[in-house]
């Protein structure tokens, strides 16, 4: 598990709520962000099921990406369970040296898979 669950946390917190209209719920115990009356765009998992992980889940553009980066990084990306079958990737934060800017890359691409096409221009490039 990360050292740091509630900085892992806040971390994601100010990425996403940075994107227009996200706002932030509680889903199954757990923490995910969406666009307001939209779609989730990003999750946050901590020991969720019990299962001893950290990680961000974030939107792919489908089963091919999600495969080419599990495949490319596997200690970095896993496919969650209940949400993976809809090209959804978890990317971990419970080990060292956690790269928050690639996390927020891929927030980011999350945001843009599911926003409106109204609000895509507002959002980050």
């Amino acid at each position: 598990m990360s050292p740091d669950p509630a900085g892992d946390l806040e971390k994601l917190r100010a990425i996403a709520l940075a994107l227009p209209r996200a706002v932030e719920k509680i889903s199954h115990g757990q923490p995910i962000f969406s666009i307001e009356k939209g779609k989730v765009f990003a999750q946050y998992w901590h020991d969720h099921h019990r299962d001893n992980e950290t990680a961000v889940m974030v939107k792919t553009s489908g089963p091919d990406e999600q495969a080419m980066l599990i495949e490319a990084d596997p200690d970095l990306y896993y496919r969650p369970a209940y949400i993976g079958h809809s090209g959804w990737i978890a990317i971990r934060t419970d080990q060292p040296g956690s790269d928050w800017g690639h996390i927020a890359d891929r927030v980011a691409a999350s945001w843009r898979l599911v926003a409106p096409a109204k609000l895509v221009g507002m959002g980050p490039e």
